[in-house]
């Protein structure tokens, strides 16, 4: 019965019970609820609600303008007179619309003639060489830096990115050129990584999380390391401790991850995802007899959590307050978790695991500046899972070493609000001349190197 009673469970298995992704789920799959309007309040009608402040794309101001084309009314609007276009009979400021267009673009084409000459004494002939600084490829600075974008920045195939260039620019490129140009700035963004990777090492607080990736067919994993200025990410053969400590290294703030065990190695303090634990709970509270009764007392538990950090987060409580309300809750939460580990039923195991991990589930509690979910982590390796969906993952180690550098420098550039193309445009032409590439680190940040401007 017992193990019927297993094999039913999981077949209930979903993206709001498990770790399972949302895409995952079939049509059987149970459909999240629409919060019910309050009594007197009216259904929300799909789209902008009345009174909400539209976003409007705003006018360049006139020394940004490449033109003027002023037009004047023809007829009056009341008598019909035709109306003369003098300057004088103009009245207040005119109407403004503005039309961005994108002109032609024409590729440049710079020959490099490297002349041989003949010594008048001696006879011998002597070539000319390329300078250090030209790229001995067929293709300059800025075009590499685009190919590499868009297959890093936007997850576009090989061939789409010959189809573009050829398209909008009219160059030609083979298959085999897209790979040397993204092995190019790959090489050429190398320094910036690992001085990335050292910066979140150092840094109070981090999200971590990993996904599955496939290298030469084989499995790997995609590690992420997130923080508020900089984020880093790393593919590695193991899901274990052996990648979670190449990943973190010196690390000895505040981390927050699920329960994987790759993490329990760790001996900082540690936030675990209420997130996935609320998941957790809703599959108890699905299970029968007293498994289920715990699992629902521990998800409405769960609810109140959430309310109560809302209401800190909206300014509506202050910390001291949430520290108050949170009390009995921690004490309560452990009294059901001891309930369920020593009872005989199917969670006895889950609460035995969760009481280890216990004292790191109210860290957020304790430490400002420390969210109660991992949702940071995720959503900064939710493009990269989507990439491993259209490219089913590397084929080389040189290939996994592109895509975790390209998705650090594309991720923490747009943390920052920096332009990707021209980071890679700059350290690429860094690299042909042999100077140092330009950082990813924050341009602003303190003597304790955190991001001043999230501080602030």
């Amino acid at each position: 019965m017992a193990r019927i009673e297993e094999l039913e469970r999981r077949l209930r298995r979903n993206s709001q019970n498990s770790s399972k992704p949302p895409s995952s789920d079939g049509p059987e799959a149970p459909v999240q609820p629409r919060k019910d309007p309050e009594p007197g309040e009216k259904k929300r009608k799909p789209g902008g609600q009345p009174g909400h402040e539209g976003h409007h794309r705003p006018l360049l101001p006139a020394e940004q303008v490449d033109g003027f084309e002023d037009h004047y009314p023809v007829q009056c609007g009341g008598c019909r007179r035709r109306l003369p276009s003098r300057e004088r009979h103009l009245v207040g400021e005119p109407a403004r619309h503005q039309v961005t267009d994108v002109p032609p673009v024409e590729p440049t084409t710079l020959e490099h003639r490297c002349h041989h000459q003949q010594c008048p004494d001696c006879g011998t002939v002597t070539s000319a060489v390329l300078p250090a600084d030209v790229p001995r490829s067929w293709f300059g600075p800025r075009l590499t830096a685009l190919v590499a974008i868009l297959s890093g920045g936007y997850r576009l195939s090989k061939r789409s990115i010959v189809e573009i260039v050829h398209d909008l620019f009219g160059v030609e490129m083979s298959l085999g050129s897209v790979t040397a140009c993204e092995q190019a700035v790959s090489m050429a963004v190398e320094a910036p990584v690992a001085e990335a990777h050292d910066f979140v090492q150092r840094q109070p607080v981090a999200n971590a999380d990993e996904t599955s990736w496939r290298e030469r067919l084989q499995k790997a994993w995609l590690w992420v390391m997130a923080t508020p200025a900089v984020t880093v990410f790393k593919i590695h053969r193991r899901r274990g401790a052996v990648a979670a400590k190449a990943l973190l290294g010196t690390f000895r703030g505040i981390l927050t991850t699920d329960r994987w065990d790759g993490y329990l190695w760790y001996r900082g303090l540690r936030q675990i995802c209420w997130a996935h634990l609320l998941r957790d709970f809703q599959d108890m509270s699905e299970r029968k007899g007293q498994a289920g009764n715990i699992g629902r007392q521990l998800l409405g538990n769960t609810k109140r959590v959430f309310k109560h950090w809302h209401r800190v987060r909206d300014g509506t409580m202050t910390r001291l307050g949430f520290r108050r309300s949170m009390t009995n809750l921690r004490l309560d939460f452990e009294r059901l978790l001891e309930l369920g580990q020593r009872g005989r039923t199917s969670i006895a195991g889950m609460c035995e695991e969760m009481l280890k991990l216990f004292p790191s589930f109210f860290t957020f509690v304790d430490h400002e500046g420390v969210e109660p979910t991992n949702n940071f982590g995720e959503r900064q390796i939710r493009f990269a899972v989507i990439w491993r969906k259209t490219s089913f993952g590397t084929h080389s180690e040189q290939g996994s070493r592109f895509v975790e550098r390209l998705l650090t420098v594309r991720a923490s550039l747009r943390q920052q609000n920096r332009s990707v193309v021209e980071f890679l445009v700059q350290a690429y032409d860094a690299a042909l001349r042999g100077e140092p590439a330009p950082s990813l680190l924050p341009r602003i940040h303190d003597e304790n190197h955190a991001f001043a401007s999230i501080a602030a």
